[in-house]
């Protein structure tokens, strides 16, 4: 029998990635413009931190999916309807990986290491070139823009079927969904 609710573990993981990534892209907004400054670059390493941390835990919530399968889509969904959905999630799984990836790169190639907390520091992976470096930046920002527009159609989603299609693909998503 198929199982209709996500794990508990599955639903604390994506509320947790989802508040990280949203937090992460406001605060990077937030600090783009900034002059630098001893706080610009504070924030830069709160940024990089969480950054890591999303990184971590995109493999902990891959490994979580591949040995949990999600509950199926629901039946009256069309076949595009729910390739697009396939399709979502999968672009959302690579952008948690390749973002916090292309940050990592693009700090190697701007000659400044990512040290983890302040304690831990990770390898670079490129050798400084500033032309990579400011390329590398560019693909980080609009791989983040990508995100926004992709976690703002998984909303969408998530609220068509809900008010729209009155079914259950967003409230198994959330925190208690069917107990009482």
């Amino acid at each position: 029998m198929q199982n209709k609710q996500y794990t508990a573990t599955a639903i604390a993981l994506h509320w947790l990635m989802a508040a990280a990534i949203i937090g992460l892209f406001a605060l990077g907004f937030y600090m783009a413009d900034l002059p630098l400054s001893p706080t610009k670059l504070k924030l830069f390493s709160w940024h990089k931190w969480a950054g890591v941390t999303i990184f971590l835990l995109v493999f902990i919530r891959l490994g979580w999916r591949i040995g949990h399968r999600p509950p199926a889509l629901p039946d009256h969904m069309a076949q595009l309807e729910q390739f697009v959905a396939h399709a979502g999630h999968a672009m959302l799984y690579l952008l948690m990986f390749a973002i916090p990836l292309s940050g990592w790169l693009m700090s190697s190639a701007k000659g400044v290491q990512t040290v983890y907390f302040g304690q831990f520091p990770i390898p670079d992976l490129l050798q400084k070139d500033k032309a990579l470096g400011d390329l590398l930046e560019t693909v980080h920002w609009g791989l983040n823009l990508l995100l926004a527009a992709t976690v703002l159609g998984h909303a969408a989603a998530a609220l068509k079927h809900h008010f729209i299609n009155r079914d259950d693909v967003l409230t198994r998503m959330l925190p208690h969904h069917g107990k009482h």
